[in-house]
């Protein structure tokens, strides 16, 4: 059956006549089902760390639409949790974090040796998942990539422009390199263990990479990203691992090359026709209808789909939206996105 999923065949490098599909964000707080089983498990966190309920939200987006992939539900920001930083979320905020802007802070971190202590219930879901999913869906773990995720170590939270840890950058770069490097050691492990508890794809989310320009996106995006590949691919050799330097730009063409990933996934800000000239031609690609279609529906969804599609075409081509899915998605627009990618299956 694993040569069967779409999912593995588009990632080898098959062209499929209709694309697999997955949506990122799929287990979230558009669908009613996911808010039942949140409140029953009373915060975010707990429910990232209750292996069944994990579970549970994870499968059901695959029961309600039948996606071609199921992903792993946890956040990018339990490896800094598990590395020894504070973690709490604030109602309709987001996430906040103790921060890391001196050495002293640094130094009271974790080593990685450490992390799966705290990381264990994680493996556990991914465990659960690889025995309950249908045999036809892959299943996808995943990690934030370092550069992102050192973007809130820093700051303590979110930021537009990621200006707290330019200026770590570059007032105190060893400090700012030696984080990095934690997080990219401690993602290894941390997605290896994912791989050995039955994860048969890998993603490194760098949300943040379009914010790094010129010299820096080659240091702290791609060569973490390729390190990390290849640390993996020791490993687990047949592993496929998709990277997605959100909003990369030019830097999209020839980042497969580079890092050794087996797919790229774009955001919506790149048009699917450069994309099939400049980035389908070294594999997989991945994507990228914009996520508002989730909201406003109607033709123009249909359009837009059927655009992406068409231009992706003639190469291995997975369907996904540009960006995670939003909480104000409408249900029924997502059912319609799927019916479009796959009408005259």
């Amino acid at each position: 059956m694993t040569q069967q999923k779409t999912i593995l065949r588009a990632l080898a490098g098959e062209r499929q006549d209709v694309p697999p599909i997955w949506m990122m964000r799929q287990a979230g707080r558009y669908l009613p089902e996911y808010r039942a089983t949140r409140a029953q498990a009373g915060d975010f966190l707990s429910l990232c760390y209750n292996s069944e309920l994990a579970t549970e939200v994870t499968l059901q987006p695959i029961r309600r639409y039948g996606f071609d992939a199921a992903i792993l539900f946890a956040d990018i920001l339990l490896v800094p949790q598990a590395l020894g930083a504070d973690l709490w979320f604030v109602t309709g905020e987001g996430p906040r974090l103790s921060t890391i802007t001196a050495q002293r802070d640094f130094d009271q971190l974790r080593d990685v040796a450490d992390i799966h202590e705290t990381l264990n219930p994680i493996y556990n879901t991914v465990r659960l998942l690889a025995n309950e999913l249908p045999s036809d869906v892959t299943l996808i773990g995943f990690a934030g990539a370092p550069w992102t995720v050192a973007t809130y170590m820093i700051a303590g939270r979110g930021t537009p422009d990621q200006e707290p840890a330019h200026a770590l950058m570059q007032e105190n770069t060893p400090l700012f390199e030696a984080l990095l490097a934690r997080i990219t050691a401690a993602t290894i492990e941390y997605l290896s263990a994912q791989i050995e508890a039955g994860a048969e794809v890998v993603k490194i989310f760098d949300s943040w990479a379009g914010s790094l320009k010129g010299e820096t996106f080659e240091k702290y995006a791609l060569a973490p990203a390729r390190e990390i590949t290849a640390a993996l691919k020791l490993r687990h050799p047949h592993i496929p691992i998709i990277g997605f330097p959100r909003e990369a730009g030019e830097k999209y063409i020839g980042f497969a090359r580079a890092t050794g990933i087996d797919c790229v996934a774009l955001d919506n800000s790149v048009d699917a026709k450069w994309a099939a000239e400049h980035i389908q031609v070294d594999g997989c690609v991945q994507g990228n209808l914009a996520s508002r279609h989730m909201v406003t529906g109607g033709e123009e969804l249909v359009t837009e789909t059927r655009q992406i599609v068409q231009a992706l075409s003639n190469g291995p081509h997975i369907f996904n939206l540009g960006h995670g899915i939003t909480p104000d998605a409408n249900p029924d627009n997502v059912q319609l996105m799927i019916d479009t990618v796959r009408e005259g299956a």
